[in-house]
């Protein structure tokens, strides 16, 4: 007999799930009493959640009923195809020649490799392509990958662009572009690498992580929850290191040609539209630009009704005081007799 506390059948349902999205609200009302200009990107953000995790569990649904190996490197594709997108097109404010096949690569060459030998032999699953097993792994090495490979890619553009004069002097008494941009790609390896190390220095203590919080509800001991999140920090952390080294040297071999120049003009600003493999190549930038109108429109409209009901009062009363202010002043003008029609004849 089931006891009343067990909660191994309680089903959740889109009720539930709108009840926990009321504790976004707090987060949008915080965002706009502050004015930090975030409410819209919170929503958005959550909205673009419930959307992307509903559309997942259909899919990985009908991939786990099929169990074929084919289906879950389609997917293991996909994640990684859409982690290039979001690393290139809305995490980078900064862009190079030919970046998005580089990430693509980048994130192929460090995520499925790590994910198949460490399913295989870490987690002793012979059935490696077991899609209950596999494609959560390879979906929290691309989480993680995403952060590392932005980091660095970012760093090393901001440096050629800010520290150019630096990189020149060594190119200039010398050295190579890997002895020139060494002290840059070692500084963006190590920001890469930061957040991984901190994470896995405080697990246990100080937090406890979601994917031992997600075993130990699916039903696991906490023992064995324990050890596979202590596996899969060590996938996060090689997988994430791996990928920031390919984008990172790939980065400096485009931003510093053979010839041992700097080559500013094969740096890009952040654009929907200024790289090789855009949005508009995949028939989708009018529906994305349409999209950044109505957000930008929603975020003006909002941040006026806000300015009008919080701030409307401040801003009567300075507009009476500084139309007072320029009555007396004109006044007095009149009074001295310093007006247009009396003032003397220039010469």
């Amino acid at each position: 007999m089931v006891s009343p506390s067990s909660n191994e059948d309680v089903e959740l349902t889109w009720l539930n799930v709108a009840l926990a999205f009321g504790f976004i609200t707090f987060n949008v009302i915080f965002s706009y009493v502050f004015d930090l200009g975030v409410g819209v990107s919170l929503l958005v953000a959550a909205t673009r959640c419930v959307v992307q995790l509903a559309i997942v569990g259909t899919l990985l649904q009908k991939v786990f009923e099929t169990d074929s190996p084919w289906a879950v490197a389609g997917i293991a594709f996909l994640l990684n195809l859409m982690g290039t997108f979001e690393i290139v097109v809305n995490k980078s404010n900064k862009r190079h020649q030919n970046m998005f096949p580089s990430v693509l690569f980048s994130l192929l060459a460090s995520t499925i490799p790590i994910s198949i030998i460490g399913v295989r032999f870490a987690m002793s699953i012979t059935k490696f392509w077991e899609p209950s097993q596999y494609i959560p792994v390879v979906g929290m090495l691309c989480g993680s990958t995403i952060n590392g490979v932005v980091v660095s890619i970012t760093y090393i553009l901001k440096e050629m662009q800010e520290n150019r004069d630096r990189v020149e002097m060594y190119l200039a008494f010398g050295a190579s572009r890997t002895e020139a941009c060494k002290p840059i790609l070692v500084d963006a390896l190590r920001l890469a690498l930061t957040p991984t190390i901190n994470q896995m220095s405080v697990l246990g203590i100080i937090s406890i992580p979601g994917m031992m919080t997600g075993a130990i509800l699916g039903g696991s001991s906490v023992e064995r929850a324990a050890k596979l999140q202590m596996i899969i920090m060590f996938f996060l952390s090689a997988s994430t290191a791996l990928a920031s080294i390919c984008s990172a040297g790939y980065a400096i071999s485009v931003v510093v040609d053979r010839d041992h120049r700097i080559r500013q003009d094969k740096i890009y600003s952040k654009s929907l539209y200024d790289f090789p493999f855009s949005l508009s190549s995949w028939g989708l930038s009018a529906i994305v630009g349409l999209w950044h109108r109505m957000r930008n429109a929603i975020r003006r409209m909002m941040r006026s009704v806000y300015k009008t009901w919080v701030g409307g009062f401040g801003k009567k009363d300075d507009m009476a005081r500084s139309g007072s202010g320029a009555r007396e002043e004109r006044a007095g003008l009149l009074e001295r007799g310093l007006s247009y029609e009396e003032s003397p004849p220039l010469g």
